[in-house]
């Protein structure tokens, strides 16, 4: 059904190929930007990719300004700002974010510090706090999962007052986007397979919540589809770069859908089980991907259904009555499931993946208090919270 009013923007350029990252330096030099400032981790480091965008440099004419390798795995204030210094004192005048999320959100953090003559980060905490565009900034995302290089958030904490702070603002989107399957060739398959169903969850919950419209539709169908077909492929042959390009992508386009039409209550669940427990990201989306769909399968079932064409397939689509097609979704995605959890490790329960029954209900307070769950197709309130959880553990 059209909505009688929407809004979708993504001005992010994508450039994606088995060598989209030689591009870098032409890129860069399109945007204006001399000495760019790349922001990573030792991670990155260690697993060679820097060096591969090192070598994209080669001839080009440009020099990088500075590397910064010391991002931890959730940044803060203090990282954010001591990049900035390095920013400043090797005279940059452009970022190129290469990692996960965290060397991704360091560097739109960074780019808000120097691109801002007055005030310190917190000060523009919250959403559309930024005034004009910032410093041409490009993302090479390492993993398949968070899509950050189309969004326009970042979260970084401030260790000092024990908050995580969130951004948001249209001016923190990346300039560009580069899609290169040798950045995620060296994935482990437990990682594979849990960014994978990061990205799985975004675009069927884009799909799926309040705020979805034709455009974020496009995106998460078509995430969906490459998910369905190439994330078991990726598990089993990590350096198969046809699976890891068409994961990049898929990642990159459920980021572009969920940006738009937001996210529901399995993300509100996997924000709160993070902060409690400590379990990562993607293995809580996948968790508790099946028990959120089934959950608003009251509200929301003939549209549930219809994902059963770019999960499942065309054949079990046609052969499935309209009916039945949101049971055989479920049924589809239990199957993707266990072949992940057979071949990867991927645990599909909350106690597999290091939570106790005694920490459901601090996870259930914190998930009903999710900014996530505004766009949810039905309401959870606290016992509502409880049950899911205690059917996910």
């Amino acid at each position: 059904m059209l909505p009688s009013y929407f809004e979708f923007y993504n001005p992010v350029k994508i450039v994606s190929g088995h060598k989209a990252l030689d591009n870098l330096p032409y890129e860069l030099s399109q945007m204006g930007v001399t000495r760019p400032l790349i922001v990573t981790d030792k991670g990155v480091v260690a697993a060679g990719l820097i060096q591969v965008v090192q070598e994209a440099f080669g001839s080009s004419g440009m020099t990088i300004g500075a590397i910064y390798d010391d991002v931890p795995p959730d940044s803060s204030v203090d990282v954010v700002n001591a990049i900035a210094e390095v920013y400043r004192a090797n005279g940059c005048d452009g970022l190129v974010a290469v990692g996960g999320g965290s060397p991704i959100d360091t560097a739109k953090g960074v780019n808000i510090v120097v691109s801002h003559d007055k005030g310190e980060l917190k000060d523009y905490m919250g959403a559309d706090r930024l005034t004009g565009p910032l410093k041409p900034l490009v993302v090479v995302p390492t993993t398949a999962g968070t899509g950050s290089e189309v969004t326009l958030v970042a979260v970084i904490a401030d260790i000092k007052r024990n908050v995580k702070m969130a951004f948001m603002s249209r001016h923190l989107l990346p300039n560009l986007a580069l899609i290169d399957p040798r950045m995620t060739l060296t994935m482990p398959a437990k990682i594979t397979a849990a960014t994978g169903m990061d990205a799985l969850s975004h675009a069927m919950e884009a799909y799926t919540c309040l705020q979805k419209n034709p455009l974020s539709d496009a995106h998460a169908t078509a995430a969906i589809t490459l998910i369905s077909r190439y994330l078991p492929l990726a598990v089993e042959d990590g350096k198969n770069a046809t699976a890891r390009l068409a994961l990049a992508n898929a990642s990159c386009m459920a980021g572009a859908a969920f940006s738009n039409s937001m996210v529901g209550m399995v993300h509100a669940l996997g924000h709160a089980t993070g902060a409690v427990c400590h379990i990562p990201h993607g293995v809580a989306m996948g968790i508790f991907l099946p028990h959120g769909l089934a959950y608003n399968l009251p509200e929301r079932a003939e549209i549930i259904g219809e994902l059963l064409l770019p999960l499942g397939g065309a054949e079990i689509y046609a052969a499935t009555p309209p009916q039945s097609r949101p049971e055989r979704l479920l049924e589809s995605l239990n199957k993707l499931q266990k072949a992940l959890e057979i071949k990867a490790g991927l645990p599909m329960r909350l106690k597999d993946a290091g939570a106790r029954e005694d920490q459901l209900g601090e996870i259930a307070l914190k998930a009903i208090n999710d900014g996530a769950l505004m766009m949810n197709p039905k309401e959870m309130d606290m016992e509502d919270a409880k049950a899911v959880l205690k059917k996910a553990f």
